[in-house]
């Protein structure tokens, strides 16, 4: 299947999860999250999930991964206002944060990250195919953005659900992730 048929496909799958799904699928995802090892990790990226989008919520993972990497910086996006192109702002428990056109949280202000210097990025998808290609919201964001980083970044994604046989129109320019985790399984890439 196309990407655009994937898209309509898993927005209504993940609208139709009812929020006890998502609570368990949300814990199970934890716990699966914590069976990684990362052998060294100074920067983590992670999307901010959408209102009203049923995203995995990375709240938690930034949490446990603060724990096991004490000294660890954590970065979000933020988009370029008319463009679609972001900038990666370093998060700490004070940041303030104001939605941008889509609702999501953005943080006002910051200190900007180079994609260079990130370790780890957990990526946004609405579902993922058995080679480690995504299905996202069709911006390109990620993959431009994951185009910049180190050939050795970890690209993780979470999905509520399991991997599709093949994404048809995958791109040359299409960054593939090393991971994905759902609920059942971790995927290696």
């Amino acid at each position: 299947m196309t990407k655009k048929e994937l898209r309509k496909i898993y927005i209504e799958k993940r609208n139709a999860l009812s929020e006890r799904e998502v609570l368990r699928a949300d814990d199970l995802l934890l716990i699966r999250f914590q069976q990684l090892y990362f052998e060294s990790l100074n920067v983590a990226h992670s999307y901010m999930a959408g209102p009203g989008k049923k995203e995995f919520d990375t709240t938690h993972i930034l949490d446990y991964l603060r724990f096991q990497y004490p000294e660890l910086v954590v970065a979000v996006p933020r988009i370029y206002p008319g463009s679609f192109e972001m900038e990666h702002i370093v998060v700490d428990d004070d940041t303030v944060y104001q939605p941008n056109t889509w609702g999501i949280p953005e943080p006002i202000e910051g200190t900007v990250i180079e994609p260079s210097a990130i370790d780890l990025v957990l990526v946004p998808l609405l579902c993922f195919d058995e080679r480690g290609y995504r299905v996202g919201y069709g911006k390109g964001y990620y993959d431009r953005f994951l185009a910049q980083c180190r050939p050795d970044v970890v690209k993780l994604g979470l999905s509520y659900f399991e991997p599709v046989p093949v994404i048809t129109d995958a791109a040359d320019f299409d960054v593939p992730l090393n991971y994905c985790i759902t609920p059942e399984n971790s995927y290696e890439f």
